[in-house]
This record gives C-alpha cells, structure tokens and sequence, in this order.
C-alpha cells in the first residue's frame, strides 16, 4: 500500500520546523557580521556626538567618537564603515570634499590610524554634503547640475580620499560616467588598488529623509533630473551595464526594502559582490514604530536584514551593523 510519500499526510514541511535548532541548520539564509557595512556621520568641531531626532541611537559623531564606533564594529565583526562628512562651512563648489583637511579626509585618516585594514574604511564620493545648495554636483549659470564638471569634482574628491586612506570609494551621485571617471583618475594617479561601489540604481526616494538632517543639507528643489525614478526597473539594467563597463568593483541598489525587486533582478545578473543600503528612513520607520510598541524591534531588524540577503545582496549597509553583528554572532 502506498505510503502517500511525496504529498500530504506523507510529505509534512512542518517537520524541518519543529526546533530551533532543525530550524536554524536547514536555513537558506542567514545574516553573518561580516555581511556588514556600518554608515557613519562625523560633524566637523563637535565636541561631543550630536544626537539625531530622526534616526533614535544614530549620532553625528566627534573624531574621538567616530574611532570608538570603529572599534566596536571591529570587535563585533563588521567589515567595513562608510564614512559621511559634515563640514561646518558649504559652498556652491563643495570645497570641503576636495580640501585634503576637510572633515572627511580627516576621519578618514583617524580611522584609518585606529583600526587599520581591521576594517575596510569606506567613503561617500559625493558632494551633497559640501555643498550650500545640497545637490550632488556643481551648477551650470541656469541652476541645473552640470553632468560634466560634476565629473571633474569627482576625481578630486576621488583622489584626496584615496591619498587619505580610503578603501573603497563610493560614488553616489549618480552622474553619467562617473564611474569610468574616477576610475581613471585613481589609476593615473598609482590608486588602482582602490575599489569602487558604484552606487548603480540609486532611486529618488522618500526614504532619504532623515539622512538629510544627518548631513544638515540644505537641498533647493530635488534630484529627480539625475536619481533613478522609481517607476524604473529595466533602467537600473542599463545603468549596472554601464558601471560594469567602467570598471566598476561591487554595485548597489539603494534604498533596499522598496527596491527588493531591482536588487533581486541586478544580483542575477553580476558576477561582482553586490550591496544593498538600508536607508535612513527605513531605519527610522522600525525605530518609530517599535517605540510605539506596534513590532517587535529586534525581529523586524533581523527580518529586515534577512530580506536583503534573500533577495541576492552580498553586501548590507545598516545603521544597525554592529548591534545586528553581537546579535548574528550569538547566534
């Protein structure tokens, strides 16, 4: 008599779910701390971290700060920190990206002198932070950003990070060509060991908000000429081709959990490591939430996270690296 093997009463999935530990050995996914990428502000002249309303647990940090969060992704297992400047004085050029003493360069360096290669230091190749009107590049005398000369900024900031001890470069602006770029410039000038995130389908979202207060940006109208529109799948397949084509080293989708889809699609396509960031809005909407007490914080960070590894990315980078590490690492 046939035992029904192979359908129900047979074949039972609720039996690989019966235990934690059945449950954690048949797992398809898990989150490793090694997964992970930790974002990171430092404001120039604070004298002590300034916290943000926005992002709950999230802080502009002092240079002392900063070298103590850096420990502690290291001790917790992360692997890299993605750096963010504020400086105290903007201007329509973006000056303090390019300026060897500028806030970024100097955390870079202070990182870099308190961890080593302990931690792959990472640094936002754009210049939104810098800039007194809070878009991505330079202007042209009728206010729009100018694709070209954008690009030549990009290779100053791309240099003065490099010589600083960077990495890997992050270019997020979203300028046609601006891989292939500042790839070149890095190359030409003996930087080829530096690597390059291409920042491949960065979206115009409503999720950036609080990043915004975090970098106090002083955005005049809005990026939609130059980030991706939302309704766009099949263009973020042309602009990872193009990045690919330049040179570039590892991709991402950003934000992450709107966009699982795109990230699905673009981590079926590469042989490189992708990444996924999970923005600051995100972030903010499980803190708000969980104060409420309407989830579950620690669950839905972990679910959150999971999502990206699901959905293909090698890479994550989250505000909450270090505390999703201890927690991965306990198991």
């Amino acid at each position: 008599m046939s035992s029904g093997y192979g359908q129900f009463p047979g074949t039972r999935p609720r039996r690989l779910r019966a235990t934690a530990a059945l449950r954690r050995m048949v797992a398809e996914h898990r989150v490793h701390p090694a997964d992970l990428v930790l974002p990171a502000f430092i404001r120039e002249g604070a004298a002590e971290p300034v916290p943000l309303a926005s992002m709950p647990g999230v802080v502009q940090h002092t240079r002392d700060s900063l070298r103590k969060a850096a420990v502690e992704a290291v001790e917790a297992g992360v692997s890299g920190i993605m750096l963010f400047g504020v400086p105290q004085t903007k201007d329509a050029a973006g000056s303090a990206g390019t300026d060897p003493e500028g806030i970024l360069q100097v955390a870079i360096r202070d990182v870099r002198a308190e961890v080593g290669d302990a931690l792959v230091i990472m640094s936002d190749l754009c210049l939104d932070e810098s800039t007194d009107h809070g878009h991505c590049g330079v202007l042209d005398a009728r206010g729009r950003v100018d694709n070209d000369a954008t690009l030549e900024r990009y290779a100053e900031m791309a240099l003065v990070q490099a010589e600083a001890g960077a990495r890997v470069l992050g270019p997020s602006g979203m300028m046609d060509g601006q891989v292939g770029h500042v790839r070149r410039a890095l190359d030409a000038a003996g930087h080829q060991d530096v690597s390059l995130l291409a920042y491949t389908a960065k979206y115009t979202s409503a999720f950036y908000g609080p990043f915004r207060d975090a970098v106090e940006s002083g955005l005049t109208g809005d990026r939609k000429t130059y980030q991706q529109d939302p309704a766009n799948a099949k263009e973020a397949l042309r602009e990872l081709a193009l990045d690919l084509a330049e040179g570039a080293d590892m991709v991402m989708v950003k934000p992450g959990l709107p966009y699982l889809d795109v990230l699905r699609t673009v981590a079926g396509q590469v042989a490189v490591p992708v990444a996924a960031y999970q923005v600051s809005g995100e972030y903010a909407m499980i803190e708000a939430a969980a104060e409420k007490g309407w989830i579950e914080r620690e669950r839905a960070i972990d679910e959150s996270l999971l999502a990206f590894k699901r959905a293909g990315a090698d890479v994550v980078l989250t505000y909450w690296a270090v505390e999703a590490a201890r927690r991965a690492a306990r198991g």
